[in-house]
């Protein structure tokens, strides 16, 4: 008599689990509608009867600003949802977009001509994605908690990054580069925002179309379950910081490209920013619940927010006091964590 009350109840339980991905994506989506219609009104120019938010100009400089947040988010959130964090994508930021800098200039310096280009490219996606897997092994293989190892990685990868240019920026870089990649429209459209809508279509088909996007979700939500069930957990653990490795490398090519310069300062506390975006986004820090669409739509309220505190003539400190308590607030607001 008690099993199909039983049954029933399970199979509600399923589907309230399933629906809360979507009705938090729904619910930052409307968060980010109201903060936009808000700073619309607070910015609007009666004499010339427009909103200085709403015009084009800013909100394409708005999206390409946090182009950069969020592709790294995306990264990172993979990394979450697996239980785990990157405290190093600042500085694998850096680090990645001098060796991208360096390979691009010697292409002025030897005067051996474009071709360089795609070397540089290929030399800042790898260089992320390098350290995103010592990340990984210092996890799998050397069995450091996450935020240890990746706090290890945080300081070695910004003193490779200064040894690299000895503290000096690398500018001088090809138009080529700078031209061609940075500054490219396409549509009117900055080619990073492209690159953020691509890789966010990449992360939405790798977590909800693949085998191993699977694997994250069950990884992050039960480790010893999943390992039972006969995922390779070290494996799949690999994968997901490879991965944000990958998005920092993305990130950093772009950014340099977009800059003409690379220091080895870059992305200093941008750690804060992209683990922000990922838990406004919906990615819980005990791991199985994220999505990339939400980390997209975290990093948009991160750079919507900024923009609308400098419209608003908000000093520097009152901006981090203001990101402080985003976090603090979608933390404490996060549905997954009553949960456990």
């Amino acid at each position: 008599m008690t099993d199909k009350p039983q049954s029933s109840a399970t199979d509600d339980n399923r589907r309230q689990r399933r629906s809360r991905p979507a009705f938090r994506e729904a619910g930052v989506i409307g968060v980010l509608v109201l903060m936009m219609a808000g700073l619309a009104a607070a910015t609007f120019d009666g004499e010339r009867g427009i909103s200085t938010f709403l015009q084009g100009d800013n909100l394409l400089g708005v999206a390409l600003a946090f182009s950069f947040i969020a592709i790294m988010a995306i990264g990172e959130t993979i990394v979450i949802m697996s239980a785990g964090i990157d405290l190093s994508v600042g500085s694998n930021l850096a680090l990645s977009g001098i060796v991208c800098a360096l390979i691009a200039k010697s292409a002025v310096l030897t005067g051996t001509g474009p071709w360089h280009i795609p070397l540089a490219v290929l030399g800042g996606l790898l260089t992320g994605v390098v350290m995103g897997l010592i990340n990984g092994l210092l996890v799998v293989r050397g069995r450091l908690t996450p935020f240890i190892a990746t706090l290890g990685t945080l300081s070695i990868a910004r003193g490779a990054a200064y040894a690299l240019c000895k503290g000096w920026p690398v500018d001088g870089l090809p138009d080529a580069f700078s031209d061609g990649i940075g500054h490219a429209t396409l549509l009117r459209v900055p080619l990073a925002v492209w690159a953020m809508v691509l890789v966010t279509l990449a992360g939405v088909y790798f977590l909800t179309q693949t085998r191993w996007g699977r694997h994250v979700y069950a990884v992050g939500g039960n480790e010893e379950a999943a390992r039972f069930a006969g995922i390779d957990v070290g494996r799949t653990k690999l994968l997901v910081y490879a991965l944000c490795g990958l998005s920092c490398g993305i990130a950093a090519v772009l950014m340099t490209a977009w800059l003409g310069v690379a220091q080895s300062t870059t992305g200093m506390g941008y750690e804060l920013d992209v683990i922000a975006a990922a838990v406004i986004g919906g990615a819980s820090l005990m791991g199985g619940h994220g999505s990339a669409l939400g980390a997209l739509l975290g990093a948009a309220i991160m750079g919507v927010l900024r923009n609308g505190l400098v419209l608003l003539n908000v000093r520097d400190y009152w901006q981090q006091l203001a990101v402080g308590l985003v976090i603090i607030v979608a933390v404490a607001l996060d549905p997954s964590r009553r949960d456990r």
